[in-house]
């Protein structure tokens, strides 16, 4: 898979450096207290730091990215009724209704076919 670069070279070298350097020190932390697992988590996020610096993508760099196109859309105005989350009459249903609708158009901009080339998706 190639996913498209969307980080610079030198992000993806303090991504590698520091993901290194906090793997090494997660990795000595486990030596001496195997039992505690906050070092293993610490492990597999320096280990995705690596890994995102190797590859120069970040998931979260790509999220951010297509936010200006999804946010416009989505924005509610929250100086309505904040109290209450149940909807107590049938234009509330509307809304909650038309809501759901959102979310599944945003999730089918997220799908894998979107971010990744044909090429990709037979590997």
């Amino acid at each position: 898979m190639n996913p498209k670069q969307n980080i610079s070279l030198i992000n993806a070298l303090i991504r590698i450096t520091l993901g290194c350097a906090f793997l090494g020190w997660s990795t000595a932390k486990m030596a001496k207290k195997p039992y505690n697992q906050s070092y293993f988590l610490i492990a597999l996020l320096a280990g995705m730091k690596i890994a995102e610096g190797i590859v120069r993508y970040c998931p979260v760099v790509a999220l951010y990215g297509k936010k200006d196109a999804i946010m416009p859309k989505f924005q509610h105005n929250h100086s309505q009724s904040q109290s209450s989350h149940t909807p107590s009459s049938p234009k509330d249903e509307k809304k909650d209704s038309t809501s759901s609708r959102e979310v599944a158009e945003m999730m089918e901009q997220f799908s894998p076919e979107k971010i990744f080339s044909p090429e990709d998706m037979k590997k």
